[in-house]
């Protein structure tokens, strides 16, 4: 399903231009705009329908990070958690709907300001009473973090609160509570949200920290399909984990945005290098694209931004309908996040950094999205410590992840490779993986183990799609580039060799570069002023300009001998 929104108006304002204010008052209007273009039910979102995905992979996601932090949460998380209840909670019922409109923004209240990543030891108490439950935050570390909870852009908001279920004095574990957060203009009693700064250099929105003092909460603000069953498991992680079983696929759906931002940047970099020039000899322009400094950049994104877009729904597919394993499932979710986002990092700044200093200015997609980049890595799951779990299951075999033959390709036998020589490390350290020597040989082997994995499945799923040659030789001497080291001990490439290797990657891509921006089907979405120089003409006479008559003072100096 392939929408227009990037001919609606409120996709074509200059947010640079705008105040904070109106920024975040902007993201929530479009949030809006879309769901109601999609119009998702709570099926679709409850089983990820391919509705569901076409959403998470609209291009138009990578224009407002907030717009689809909003969505991620709101939809993906709020929704995803009460729509597995709705068969035997019909009282769920209304307040879907609401949500599904948008009428009401659903938040999700689950990490505290003194805890992070520890989110299973949370402190937030809801107590049982004869008429409900009391919710209560009982110091400043327990208070949630970071969730916009406001209520300053007119939407009435509504959290879903992880919080330990006190009974009789004794915790039940910890559970979700429904909990009303503010109507349109005010917070409700008892309820507290302190409005963080903007983050640096990002599309802003409301964050916030919150905290309850005391809150009187209904019975039915239990969210579970029997709100009378408060038993407790014997095994309280993984109980734990099933509570917030949609994290999982919010893994999966958060990079969805980060490959047409890697085709935005491609695409701006490439054509912003093919027609500014600098004068070369006897006078004539030389279009900066020609020096190898200038194309690698380029073509480095181009090829990462198509081989991460013929991947991304292979994986999906992977993940959600081709295993019923749900570790399995959580794997490929960390594996393409990690992949995805990471490559990211590496492509944005580097093609910013050529476009010299227009690439450091907002109106010029670059930078911006750079510093967006940053709260992704944390977003649904920080990527390090996802990959230590992953790396650390696939190193005691609890589980196996399918994975290309080590000899399809270089990229595969690279993977291969290192996860088994980190399980022979292992086993020679008699599988202690809770010994010093773990934590210091192996865990930082974790997260380049688990991008090793992505490359080689991206890769595959390339070849299989026939993707062209020079996209697959660019995309395998971009991943040569991250271990140069196995690559010349074990992948029989010299330094010399990688070198020569990438030369020709490089040299048979560019006569159809052109050819292959435009084949990233991103040119529509991209409002960058820089990417022709009409373009940029057209941005300057719309900004403000300071004119004025004042004239200088001449100040006279006796001249001393």
């Amino acid at each position: 399903m392939a929408s227009q929104l990037y001919l609606h108006p409120l996709f074509r304002t200059k947010v640079e231009l705008l105040s904070t204010d109106e920024r975040v008052s902007l993201s929530y209007q479009r949030a809006r705009l879309l769901l109601q273009t999609y119009r998702l039910t709570s099926s679709d979102v409850q089983y990820c329908s391919p509705k569901f995905w076409s959403m998470m992979m609209d291009p138009i996601c990578s224009l407002d990070i907030a717009m689809f932090t909003i969505i991620a949460a709101h939809v993906g998380l709020a929704i995803g958690t009460l729509s597995r209840h709705l068969k035997k909670r019909p009282d769920f019922r209304p307040l879907v709907d609401r949500m599904l409109r948008l009428d009401t923004i659903g938040i999700y209240l689950l990490t505290e300001r003194g805890h992070g990543l520890d989110a299973f030891n949370i402190e937030t108490t809801a107590t049982k009473t004869a008429d409900g439950y009391i919710l209560h935050t009982p110091r400043e570390e327990a208070a949630k973090f970071m969730p916009a909870s406001t209520p300053s852009f007119g939407i009435p908001k509504v959290a879903l609160v992880m919080a330990k279920l006190i009974v009789d004095g004794h915790d039940h574990g910890s559970r979700f509570f429904v909990t009303p957060i503010c109507n349109e203009r005010e917070m409700y009693a008892g309820v507290r949200s302190v409005r963080l700064p903007p983050r640096s250099g990002t599309a802003p929105l409301d964050f916030s920290i919150t905290s309850f003092d005391h809150v009187h909460l209904p019975p039915t603000a239990l969210v579970a399909s029997d709100i009378l069953d408060y038993t407790t498991s014997t095994q309280s992680l993984e109980a734990w984990w099933d509570e917030i079983w949609r994290i999982q696929l919010g893994t999966m759906a958060v990079p969805a945005p980060w490959i047409s931002a890697i085709k935005a940047v491609a695409y701006i970099g490439g054509r912003y290098s093919m027609h500014r020039s600098l004068v070369g000899k006897h006078s004539k322009p030389v279009p900066i694209i020609t020096f190898r400094t200038q194309q690698w950049p380029i073509v480095h994104a181009t090829a990462v931004g198509m081989v991460t877009a013929n991947w991304f729904p292979i994986v999906i597919e992977q993940a959600m309908r081709k295993t019923t394993d749900h570790r399995v499932r959580h794997a490929m979710s960390v594996i393409a996040k990690t992949t995805i986002c990471r490559h990211f990092q590496r492509c944005a700044p580097e093609v910013a950094e050529r476009c010299g200093a227009q690439g450091t200015f907002e109106h010029n997609y670059m930078a911006r999205i750079e510093n967006d980049g940053k709260g992704v890595i944390i977003a649904e799951g920080d990527i390090l410590t996802l990959c230590i779990r992953l790396f650390s299951e696939l190193l005691q075999k609890r589980y196996d992840v399918p994975m290309p033959d080590r000899d399809e390709s270089l990229l595969a036998l690279h993977a291969s490779s290192l996860l088994e020589e980190n399980i022979a490390l292992l086993k020679s350290l008699d599988g202690d993986y809770r010994s010093d020597s773990f934590n210091a040989l192996i865990l930082p082997q974790s997260q380049p183990v688990v991008e090793a994995m992505g490359h080689a499945l991206a890769y595959s799923a390339a070849v299989r799609a026939n993707l062209p040659q020079p996209i697959l030789d660019v995309y395998e001497c971009a991943v040569i580039r991250q271990d140069p080291a196995w690559y010349s001990e074990q992948g029989g490439l010299s330094r010399m060799a990688q070198r020569r290797r990438e030369d020709a990657a490089v040299s048979a891509m560019l006569p159809d570069l052109s050819s292959y921006l435009e084949q990233l089907d991103i040119a529509k979405y991209v409002q960058a002023p820089i990417v022709t120089d009409a373009g940029w003409k057209d941005y300057l006479a719309d900004l403000p300009v300071h004119s004025g008559n004042a004239v200088p003072e001449v100040e006279f100096i006796q001249a001393m001998l």
